[in-house]
């Protein structure tokens, strides 16, 4: 695993709140992701997890915070339920260099796999056809689906639609990938195909925020595990010490559940 950088951390979340009308999800939340790191976070049904990845690539807008991308601070306007992001060129910017991997695929059902993966480098990029399709090519290869760049996502099983929609992300340059539960939709068998790829990733030194399930994985990738309650961290540290000897009873019963499920 890469070692404590002094680096600027390429996502930084400080005091982050967010509601949906009077529900507050999250309650003053603290995530750093440094360069090369793999910050897991886990927790139940409701914990906040998704919301905050989702707060964090700019697709939620929280009400109270900061998110800071690359050291670079998102500038806000207006206050609370109406805070929205003021630079729109500044919130795109961020949210081409943080490729998110959603649970569903969301793949394109009329487009080729190749042609999905192509589609926002060319079209939101602008970067050359030809360029792009080459790494296109390259990235389904990574995933192991270099054999079905004229399929269409009909054709590919789950975890073969799971593995191309990873490739689009990578596709996009990215300097973090966000994955919000990229194996929950697949059966186990289909799942480690994308475990496989994950484990790849993190093994290349890629930063990534990845929301999951699967305890197995996020011991096995993270260098920094956070665990969500109630919209609050309740317990982080690295994976031996959080899964190994967790000091919270809450983290404890979550843990103990998730063993027996």
């Amino acid at each position: 695993m890469p070692t404590v950088t002094t680096k600027t951390p390429v996502i930084e979340i400080r005091d982050l709140h967010k509601s949906y009308g009077a529900l507050e999800v999250l309650k003053g939340v603290d995530i750093t992701a440094p360069a090369g790191h793999v910050v897991s976070l886990i927790g139940s049904s409701g914990s906040g997890k998704s919301t905050l990845l989702r707060c964090c690539n700019l697709l939620e807008d929280s009400q109270k915070g900061e998110v800071i991308f690359d050291g670079e601070p998102v500038r806000w306007r207006g206050e609370g339920l109406h805070r929205h992001p003021a630079d729109r060129e500044q919130m795109i910017r961020i949210r081409t260099n943080l490729s998110m991997v959603f649970q569903q695929f969301n793949l394109w059902a009329h487009m080729t796999i190749l042609q999905n993966v192509m589609e926002a480098p060319v079209h939101v990029l602008k970067r050359d056809k030809a360029e792009v399709e080459a790494a296109a090519r390259r990235y389904l290869e990574k995933v192991g689906i270099g054999d079905k760049c004229e399929a269409y996502p009909a054709q590919l099983s789950g975890g073969q639609q799971q593995r191309a929609a990873i490739a689009r992300a990578l596709c996009m340059e990215p300097k973090a990938l966000l994955f919000d539960e990229p194996t929950s939709a697949l059966d186990p068998e289909l799942e480690q195909e994308v475990v496989k790829v994950i484990k790849d990733l993190a093994a290349e030194g890629r930063t990534m925020l990845l929301v999951t399930h699967d305890m197995r994985l996020a011991n096995d990738v993270s260098d920094h595990v956070v665990f969500l309650h109630k919209g609050r961290i309740e317990e982080e540290g690295d994976p031996k010490s959080l899964f190994g000897s967790p000091k919270t009873e809450r983290l404890q019963q979550f843990l103990s559940a998730t063993v027996s499920a």
